[in-house]
Order: C-alpha cells, then structure tokens, then sequence
C-alpha cells in the first residue's frame, strides 16, 4: 500500500518527432526515467505525434507504433510506475485513437477515445472511428491477446485509474465521470488541445472541476509544442488537480514566460488516495450516483508476474515510502496564502456573518437590545464589526448594540484600553460593570478561596485584588475563573439580545466556560478558527474601516490571546497566555482540520504537519505533545459542543451538533490518541 496513501502523478509531454514513434519512444523513455512517480501520464497519440494526418492510415506509420508500443514497455521493467500513452491502433476494420497502459515490461489494457471532434479545426472522424459497445474485449498486440474497451480500470495499490482522451473531458457527461462511480480515484486525460485565446483558463476549469464532481484526482497531460505547426500550435500544457483543487501545473504559452518555448513540460505532484477515499465516504450522495452504473473491467497492475483481468485485485500491497512530499501542505489549512485571495476569502466570510446576524435580527421585537461583550480581545472585536455592519445594513441604529465592558480580576489595562476605544470608534452604547464584587460575594457564598487566598466578609475587592497580583505565577483555580465567566454571561443575558463570540478552535477545544461564554442567543463566530480571526481583525482594519477604529483594530490583532481570568502580572501585563498553556492555535487549527474534514489518524497528521510550512519552525516533540492535547481536550469537551447556539457555517469545518458534527460526549479517545 502506498504510505498514507499519497500516490505520485507526472503528466508530461515530452519532446515530439512528428511521425517518428522511434524517436518519440525514446523521449518519453527519458521522461519517465527522470521521474520517482507512481504513474506517468502522456499525451494523446504521443508515439505517433497527433498531426500525423493522413499518414495515421499508413501501414508503415501504424506497424512503427506497435514496434515503439513494445520497445516503451520493454525498458519500462526497471521502472516501478505505470505509464498511459497515446497511440495510433488498428482495431479490426478501423482505425482507432487509443490509450496504451504499461506497468513491469507488460502492456495491460488498451483504451480508445470515445468523442472524436470534427468541427473548426478538428477532423479526427477522418483518420479513427469511435470507441462503441461493438468492440472486442480484447485485442491482438504482436501476439498478446491485451485487455481492450473503455470499461478498463487499472489498478495498483489503493490507485484505481479511469482514462479518457481529450474531447473526451469536453462533453456534457465525460467517460472519467462513469469510472469514478465505478471506482476509479485516479482519472488520466491524454490530450491534444491546441492554444487559442483564453483556452488555457478554460482547460484548467475543466480539469479542476472533473476532479471536484468525481471526488478524484486528475492528470492532464497535452501535446507539445514539437507539434506541426501547419495550422494550430500546441503548448504542452499539463495539470494535476484533486478534488477541485489544481496541485500544480506546467507552464503554458502566454503566462507571461514565453521567451523561449520549450520542447518538453512536464508537473509532478502527490496526490492523497485517502483524502479522496474519505470525501467519498462523507458525500452519499455520491454514492447514489451508482445506481445504473456501467459495469467496468478491474486489470491488475501491481505484480510484475501476472497481467489480465481480475475480478477483486488482489495485489494490493505496494508500499512506496516518501520520506519527500511533491505536494504543499499549508500550516494554515483555514487561511489562504495569496493575499488576493485571502482579501476576497474575508470578504465573503464577513458576507456571511452578516446575512446571518441580518436575518436573526429581523426575528426580534423592536426595540430589543444586542448585547454584546467587548473585552478588547479578537473574538468579541470579530463579533462586534460584524454586529454593526449588520445594523448598518438593516437601518438600525448602531447605538442599539450594548457593548458591555465587564472588568475582572485578569484585566489588564491594555485591553481595558482597547475595548473602551472601539465602543467609542463604533458609535454603540457602552456600558462597564465591574465585575468584580458580584464575583467575591459568588466566593463567599460557596465558601472558596479563590487562587488559595482566605476572604472573610472584611474582605474587599481592592485588598484581594492585591493579594492576587502578588501572588506567583502559574496558579490556577477553575472555579475562580469559571465565577467570572458565568457572572459575564448572567450581565449580558439581562440585557438583551446576547451575540456570541466564542470561535470554532475554542469549542474544539473545549476552551470556554459551560453555560458561560460557551453560550448566547446567537454566535456570528461560530465556525471561524482563531487562526483567520486574526486575519479577519486586520481585513476589516485594511478594508472596512479607517482612521482611529483602523489603528485600534490592527492594536486588537497584536495582543496576546488570552481570557484574562487570571491576575496580570506586577506590571498590568497579560499572565495568562492561551497558547503557552495549550499549545499554539496555529498547531491546533492544523490538527482539527485534518481531523474534522479529512478523518486523518493521528499518524498521518504527524506525517503532514512534518512537510508542512508553518508561520514558525515547531519541533517534533511539540507537534507530538500538542496533537496529545488536542485529541485529549476535543473529546472530553463534546459535552459542550452538543449544546451550542445557531451560528452560521462559512467553510468546510463545521462543529455544529446540527450540522457537520455528531459524536456521543462519552466517546473514548484512546484509539486515536494512542495510536502505534
């Protein structure tokens, strides 16, 4: 089996030597000796070249590609990939545009072109006939009865590869749409598209989307520039995508590097079998596409010994180790790297918020209040940008949002600060109530000392609040915090409408208080992580607003996270860091989407977190350590996620217990922490 299930593709197009299958062997021989790939895909009628004309109907041109046919799979023994190339075939009374695939010396199936263009510059019904169900099931290769049809899968490892050609892509329904019902993960594309004006783009859309519908990956492999030129010119364009996203891609003619065109291209890229296994496994819908299905040949590609049909391949334990990954793999799985894209991912998400909060809010009765806690921190700050652009959009007054400062015994006098200047910068009603005296009369009453101090009913808010800050660093006390927390929420629900704030890392992480900030009437936040919080702070600071609320919302973006339930330090400085006690939410957004959208084990989010580019180096024992917490804390807190308010989905990753996450609160996290 292929190690994590990560399957290498090259799609390539070599040099062409139009009507000289020998010397086209030997380039593609050098491509695919140049690369550690699973699988080589190359271009349509790649042996022959595909402006052969009229010499496709020649004896000699069509005895020459069989001849190459066998010389290109004699030296492909040596050589662990399969490899799919285009060639010219005569099929009984026709001529045929095929597909040969090749694997340990032997040629294992054939598969022809089923739509032949014959419009504009297109006339392939010329020279081939189409593939139909009146073809034979097998054909003769120099003496080899070979597997032939368009009802072949090729299977190796937990690869299953489906082939079309060209045209193929471009129909209403394409050939790789029915082999990815009946299996197929790998779709492969041999392809003559010439360039044209806008083409590219186009081609790009198709390969991107084909890999989307069929939850497959797709290589795309087209004919060079080695080309005849009589009439069109051809680019070499090839591409890998997997499940709607493009992997990588050679460059083509007119992205702006066309000093000199070169005589081969070629993209190579890991793509994830178990991704696509598990999207396939979420997506039942997927599944009800099979009724009907076509019925499709399995042909074993994986045993150097044996070639044929196989009704259940057996030869599936391949393991391709790769201490390398031809793949990137984004520290930041929520965050867009380009800042294009990025700038139009916020946008949209800040869309989303606020439809959300618009409709909610046509729900109340008039003149009911939004409440809102503003600690100067990224999630209330988040929360209350998106509760006054949805005022602004509904003609309601700003000053019909409660921005309630609630100081505790953590507060420090830079978000203390911070909160009160975007009350005044947003034009929302303010309102502070210290916290703190409803907080110690709590103590009293439950008979705690809170951080281990004695109180007594001479005790004041000003004399604990010294012994706090004098006390060291480190301590820790639930129930001191919890109080606060609960004594915030009670304020805010007795004022109206509460708007919550809490983010989707908190509640995988449990990192909130039960009935406390964990709750509210409405929470626009809900299935944003932290890491594009901060993102979205700084958009709307670039974007959305200017002057003092831009200052004071990049200022909002720059402190440490933390809940301040805490005391400060001496000098009024955060104590309480989130992330040195929890690890950092860079890591844990990394872990919670792997686990949450791909099922990942914990073996293999190790292995991708090892390739990929977080925004600082983390050692492998801090990756290690900090996936142990994750794991620890995301099923011990499902308790809580199973009572969280509305809030509304704006990507993948969704822990709504309504929605995209279900899971009993007793679950025992041993089996996936502990893995061997």
């Amino acid at each position: 089996m292929y190690e994590h299930g990560i399957f290498r593709i090259t799609a390539a197009a070599p040099a062409v030597s139009v009507a000289n299958p020998q010397a086209n062997a030997h380039a593609a021989i050098g491509m695919i000796e140049d690369s550690d790939a699973d699988l080589v895909v190359l271009p349509e009628l790649g042996i022959s070249g595909y402006t052969c004309g009229d010499l496709f109907l020649t004896d000699s041109l069509l005895q020459a590609c069989l001849e190459s046919l066998q010389y290109l799979s004699e030296h492909s023994v040596d050589h662990k990939a399969m490899v799919v190339v285009g060639l010219p075939l005569s099929v009984e009374s026709g001529v045929m545009n095929c597909a040969a695939v090749i694997s340990d010396g032997q040629i294992r199936g054939i598969v022809p072109k089923t739509y032949l263009p014959n419009y504009r510059e297109f006339y392939e019904q010329r020279h081939f006939r189409a593939a139909s169900s009146a073809d034979p099931a097998t054909v003769d290769i120099l003496g080899n009865r070979i597997p032939f049809g368009t009802d072949l899968l090729f299977v190796r490892g937990q690869a299953k590869v489906g082939i079309e050609i060209c045209e193929d892509l471009w129909m209403p329904i394409p050939p790789s749409s029915h082999a990815s019902l009946a299996g197929a993960n790998v779709l492969v594309n041999l392809s003559a598209s010439n360039e044209t004006i806008g083409k590219a783009s186009w081609r790009r859309d198709l390969v991107r989307s084909q890999s989307g519908r069929c939850l497959a990956a797709y290589a795309y492999a087209s004919a060079g520039p080695g080309e005849s030129t009589s009439d069109l010119v051809f680019g070499g364009h090839c591409l890998i995508a997997e499940n709607g996203l493009v992997l990588g891609e050679s460059r083509c003619i007119g992205d702006g590097n066309d000093s000199a065109v070169e005589p081969a291209t070629s993209v190579t890229s890991d793509v994830d079998l178990q991704r696509l296994e598990h999207d396939r496994c979420v997506i039942g819908s997927f599944d009800d596409g099979r009724a009907g299905k076509l019925e499709f040949r399995a042909i074993d590609c994986g045993d150097q010994s044996q070639a044929g049909i196989v009704q259940q391949p057996e030869s599936t334990q391949l393991h391709s180790k790769r201490p390398d990954l031809k793949r990137k793999v984004d520290g930041q799985p929520f965050v867009p790297s380009g800042e294009q894209e990025l700038s139009e991912r916020c946008s949209e998400i800040f869309g989303i918020q606020i439809a959300g909060l618009v409709k909610r809010l046509s729900r109340l009765p008039d003149g009911n209040v939004l409440s809102i806690g503003v600690s100067g921190g990224l999630d209330s700050t988040l929360a209350l940008l998106v509760a006054i652009r949805a005022c602004d959009v509904v003609g309601k007054s700003r000053r019909d949002i409660c921005g309630l400062t609630m100081p505790g015994f953590g507060t420090t006098r830079h978000t203390r600060q911070s909160a009160d200047q975007l009350i005044a910068a947003t034009g929302v009603s303010g309102e502070c109530i210290d916290i703190r005296g409803l907080c110690l009369d709590t103590f009293r009453s439950l008979g705690h000392r809170p951080l281990g101090v004695d109180i007594n009913s001479e005790t004041t808010v000003e004399s604990l609040q010294d012994q706090l800050v004098d006390l060291p660093s480190g301590k820790g006390d639930l129930t001191f915090e919890n109080v606060q927390a609960r004594v915030r929420t009670m304020l805010l629900m007795s004022r109206g409408f509460v708007l919550g704030t809490g983010d989707l890392s908190e509640q995988a992480l449990g990192w909130c208080t039960y009935n406390a900030d964990h709750i509210s009437m409405y929470n626009v936040n809900a299935s944003i992580p932290k890491t594009l919080v901060r993102f979205l702070v700084r958009y709307a600071a670039d974007h959305l607003f200017d002057g003092n609320l831009k200052e004071i919302l990049h200022r909002v973006a720059d402190t440490p996270i933390s809940p301040e339930l805490l005391p400060p330090a001496a000098d009024g400085s955060i104590q309480q860091n989130t992330e040195l006690e929890i690890g950092d939410y860079e890591l844990h957004d990394f872990f919670l989407f792997h686990f949450v959208r791909n099922g990942f084990s914990k073996e293999k989010i190790l292995y991708l977190a090892s390739h990929a580019t977080f925004s600082k180096p983390y050692p492998a024992e801090v990756i290690a350590s900090t996936l142990d917490t994750f794991f620890t804390r995301f099923f011990s807190n499902q308790f809580k996620r199973n009572c969280v308010p509305d809030g509304p989905k704006v990507g993948s990753v969704s822990l709504s217990p309504r929605g995209d996450w279900r899971m009993p609160s007793d679950a025992d996290v041993d089996a996936f922490r502990d893995e061997s």
